[in-house]
């Protein structure tokens, strides 16, 4: 990290803080106030939550801003992983006696529907001196303190990886608390990142499609082959929410198919048409085939694609060749574009969100 940019702003933040001492004193209430509302769901309370209380717990989320129907996502959250699962889930992850990198992968690997920005918002908020707040912003603000191995999708953020996104936000915790912060935990460092180092020229290039000469931080695929597959899955879902589909993951679609992720839509009184996405990140490719195959087996399916990386869609390109009832169906989608697609509509409905134009009671 460079630190002689950090006290740069940190310096300039400290005179924002005297020239506007009463927007700093109302940040300070309102980050005491989101602190103290998630600390007061211990973790007896958690396991005792109704889905009323759950859904008043995600929905207060800065991470929801991007939905529209909270109730939605709340209620797929809950049909997908099981009331009682989630609440188990969510306990652990919280309040758990074990490393925050093994209580983060257990729930990633294991819970549907929530990504690394709603998580870490919940943990940030819980234990503000411990865990720190990662979405689209943190990435802006830590790259451009030209901070190493920045994750740049979902996928790549593992536990390991968090804590040691925590261990960085630390110091600059360090570096707040040195100018004479005295509120200096781990969410004023999000207040502070999103006033200081949201830079211009950073966040216009997020967009940017990186290039071949670019290189985008890789974690090994075998640790995490099992979290790119459920955040792509995850991600297809939403863009075909977004999209105004009926979108769903780990739909069965005819007998023997059973997809990761569909699109759904009824023409009139015409019937469906059903869009299918299979991800594929590792195991057999003879597997993925045979599947999309079969889901080809119910009449409303309308088209089928397979989402994997660069190598294995060429791969899976031969291996579709050789079958005469896919070769000229099947399309292809690289899953780093998927994130893009994915990171632009979530800004685009979190934009158009905050006009309030629609209530959610609509």
């Amino acid at each position: 990290m460079n630190t002689e940019l950090l006290k740069k702003h940190v310096k300039s933040y400290l005179s924002y803080s005297k020239k506007e001492p009463e927007k700093f004193r109302e940040d300070m209430k309102e980050r005491g106030e989101l602190i103290a509302y998630y600390q007061s769901f211990t973790h007896d309370k958690i396991l005792k939550m109704d889905e009323e209380d759950i859904y008043e717990y995600i929905s207060k989320l800065w991470a929801m801003l991007i939905w529209g129907n909270k109730h939605y996502v709340v209620d797929k959250i809950i049909e997908e992983n099981g009331l009682e699962n989630f609440k188990k889930r969510l306990a652990r992850l919280i309040w758990g006696d074990e490393n925050i990198s093994v209580r983060w992968d257990n729930f990633r690997g294991n819970i549907k529907g929530m990504g690394p920005a709603m998580i870490s918002e919940i943990l940030c908020k819980t234990h503000p001196d411990d865990f720190m707040l990662w979405n689209r912003r943190a990435y802006v603000g830590l790259n451009y303190l030209n901070v190493k191995n920045l994750p740049r999708y979902d996928y790549q953020l593992t536990g390991k990886v968090y804590e040691n996104l925590c261990n960085v936000c630390k110091e600059i915790s360090t570096e707040l608390k040195n100018s004479g912060f005295e509120d200096n935990n781990l969410l004023a460092v999000d207040y502070f990142i999103w006033e200081e180092l949201q830079v211009e020229d950073n966040l216009s290039k997020i967009f940017v499609k990186e290039t071949k000469t670019t290189k985008v931080v890789e974690t090994e695929i075998t640790e995490a082959a099992e979290f790119v597959h459920d955040d792509i899955r995850d991600k297809l879902r939403d863009i075909g929410q977004w999209l105004g589909f009926t979108a769903s993951i780990e739909r069965k679609v005819s007998e023997g198919s059973k997809v990761d992720t569909i699109w759904e839509s009824t023409i009139g009184n015409m019937g469906r048409v059903i869009y299918v996405f299979e991800v594929q990140t590792k195991g057999s490719i003879d597997s993925l085939i045979l599947n999309l195959l079969k889901s080809l087996n119910n009449p409303a399916v309308q088209g089928i694609v397979a989402v994997s990386d660069n190598n294995q869609l060429e791969r899976i390109k031969k291996h579709a060749a050789d079958v005469r009832e896919l070769r000229d169906k099947l399309k292809y989608w690289d899953y780093e574009e998927v994130s893009r697609i994915h990171e632009s509509l979530e800004f685009v409905n979190a934009s158009i969100n905050n006009l309030g134009l629609v209530p959610e009671g609509f």
